[in-house]
């Protein structure tokens, strides 16, 4: 019995020291992105959380806000294979799985891998491309696989996919359905910068004596790191009646008179190792309700589909569900 403590006692203070390392390179990292990119702290945050709940995320913003950038930066700071694709009304699935080519020396076929094969693939405007397109990546988002000819081909362990959307202009796009929406852990939203930070900006650029190289960039992170640290999700500690909050969460979504379509179960298990992983990333083994409260509207949002009358009055999607968040109870 003795053996058997001191063996906990001593697994619970490894997993702290790792905690702690962890979170001192976490805070590099950001502060190396900061030396990049202005602003944006809360969506680096969730970008960092969304990776380690081992989660695809959607981005959607403006053009100019920095969406791509962000992708390349955080790939070269983890220093993970970084691949980009630019979807467009005409690309094929071919285009982005790859294709079987016959070997004229061989007599054999060779497999070409496209550029979905990578640990970090930014999908640039994912609504351009037409749904066959867009569905090629349905069996590599939910089984980190593809099956091309018969032949099934592994993703690596770190494989996410960072897809990006702009949310003004339509024309020449195609709407994602809601099942592979569903297929995102997290919708992010990038917005205009504040005046204060649009300044930092063009200061940057005038004086040109701030802006950093992405050549020049090391990484701060390795893949072993992160995939060491998903391993360490399990061991999260989360109380019974914040399992009951977030259940009371997703519940209120398929209730409310502004919704039209309420999340799924795989929202809730999406929310719950959302929060374990930004307790990560805050060097704790425990989530407090904050933490549900913080990642549960990204988690949602994209998730949800509006009654017509909501959408009408102005509502997003977004909003109504932090109004629904805030009518359930935090546990003590």
């Amino acid at each position: 019995m003795e053996e058997q403590n001191d063996k906990e006692m001593k697994q619970s203070i490894d997993i702290h020291t790792d905690l702690y390392e962890f979170a001192e390179k976490i805070q590099q990292l950001k502060d190396k992105i900061a030396t990049v990119i202005v602003g944006q702290e809360k969506v680096v945050d969730l970008l960092l959380t969304a990776i380690l709940a081992d989660g695809h995320i959607l981005i959607e913003g403006v053009p100019g806000v920095a969406k791509t950038l962000l992708a390349r930066l955080m790939a070269k700071l983890i220093d993970a294979r970084f691949s980009r694709i630019q979807f467009t009304p005409d690309l094929m699935p071919s285009d982005v799985l790859g294709t079987t080519v016959f070997n004229m020396k061989t007599s054999d076929f060779t497999f070409h891998q496209g550029p979905v094969f990578a640990d970090i693939v930014l999908v640039d405007e994912i609504n351009r491309a037409p749904a066959k397109t867009q569905a090629a990546l349905f069996e590599v988002m939910e089984e980190r696989q593809a099956s091309i000819d018969g032949t099934t081909h592994q993703m690596g362990e770190l494989y996410t996919i960072l897809a990006t959307q702009n949310p003004v202009e339509q024309e020449g796009t195609y709407k994602l359905p809601e099942a592979q929406l569903d297929r995102f852990l997290m919708k992010i939203t990038i917005g205009y910068p504040s005046l204060d930070e649009e300044i930092r900006i063009l200061e940057r650029h005038h004086t040109n004596r701030e802006l950093t190289r992405l050549d020049d960039i090391k990484p701060i992170l390795c893949k072993e790191d992160l995939l060491s640290l998903r391993q360490q999700l399990q061991q999260v500690f989360v109380e019974p009646s914040l399992i009951r909050y977030i259940a009371l969460i997703v519940q209120q979504t398929r209730t409310s008179k502004a919704i039209y379509l309420g999340a799924s179960p795989r929202a809730s298990v999406a929310i719950l190792q959302s929060a374990k992983a930004y307790a990560l990333l805050q060097g704790r083994d425990f989530v407090t309700p904050e933490d549900i409260k913080f990642v549960a509207p990204y988690v949602l949002q994209h998730r949800l589909v509006l009654n017509a009358e909501a959408e009408m009055e102005g509502w997003t999607a977004l909003k109504v569900t932090k109004r629904l968040i805030d009518k359930v109870e935090v546990p003590k």
